[in-house]
């Protein structure tokens, strides 16, 4: 039953009107919502036709959209959708992840993070060797 007040002066009820029957609202079961949320996930479909197809707002079939995503909404027949989890791939060594130094004929490879006070070492034992 819908029920229409119209107010005419404040806190006066001058008419009311009541209306039997279907109050134009319609209530759509979660199948019906699901098969129309799958329907807009396809390529190339219009959000603001289908809502004009089926007498509804864009920003239902959005929330629908959405509540399918989530898992909220199921419906037999619609897609399921998984979360997606993005890892970094792993850091491979940059192609300068280490300095040579020659000293005569002995090559030192030395990693970005080398000790000084030891590679100094190295490189006196290596003059030494020459």
């Amino acid at each position: 039953m819908d029920v229409q007040l119209d107010v005419s002066k404040s806190g006066y009820a001058g008419r009311l009107d009541v209306i039997e029957g279907p109050t134009g609202r319609r209530q759509r079961t979660n199948a019906e919502k699901a098969q129309i949320a799958a329907e807009s996930l396809r390529a190339g479909a219009s959000i603001a036709e289908m809502a004009r197809r089926y007498a509804i707002t864009r920003w239902q079939i959005y929330d629908w959209r959405k509540r399918l995503r989530d898992g909220r909404l199921v419906a037999e027949g619609t897609p399921h959708f998984a979360a997606v989890i993005v890892e970094e791939p792993p850091q491979r060594p940059a192609a300068h992840a280490f300095i040579e130094i020659v000293v005569g004929d002995v090559i030192i490879r030395a990693g970005r993070h080398a000790d000084e006070d030891h590679l100094a070492q190295v490189i006196r034992a290596a003059r030494m060797v020459r």
